[in-house]
């Protein structure tokens, strides 16, 4: 079993700034690629970016430019650096571990809440 756990949520104003980390309880060098999601109240789980073993990264479109997804396989931790935030960001962020061959993710974190607002 794989424990993800977030940090890093919180309020801020909107045009600032939050980094999200996501620790993993196992080495995440072997695995597919990892990710961050979000679920607004009322609204389904989106992805809004992946990072595979390559280092390779996927954005949603309503992020690309302002947020970046990174990993740091020697801590066993994902970030996601969030600038310019919208209040349309506003959601709990969960991240995800998906192994080679699944084609959703295999585990999930249990979120952290980001809430943009002034």
């Amino acid at each position: 079993q794989v424990q993800l756990k977030e940090s890093g949520g919180g309020l801020v104003q909107p045009g600032g700034s939050l980094r999200l980390s996501c620790e993993s309880s196992r080495s995440i060098s072997g695995v597919y690629d990892m990710g961050w999601y979000r679920q607004a109240p009322g609204k389904h789980r989106d992805m809004v970016a992946t990072i595979d073993s390559l280092g390779s990264t996927n954005y949603a479109d309503s992020v690309k430019g302002r947020f970046t997804i990174s990993r740091d396989n020697a801590e066993n931790t994902m970030y996601l650096q969030m600038n310019s935030l919208k209040p349309e960001d506003t959601a709990v962020y969960y991240c995800s571990m998906r192994f080679y061959g699944d084609v959703t993710p295999d585990y999930w974190g249990i979120g952290t809440l980001v809430t943009v607002s002034s």
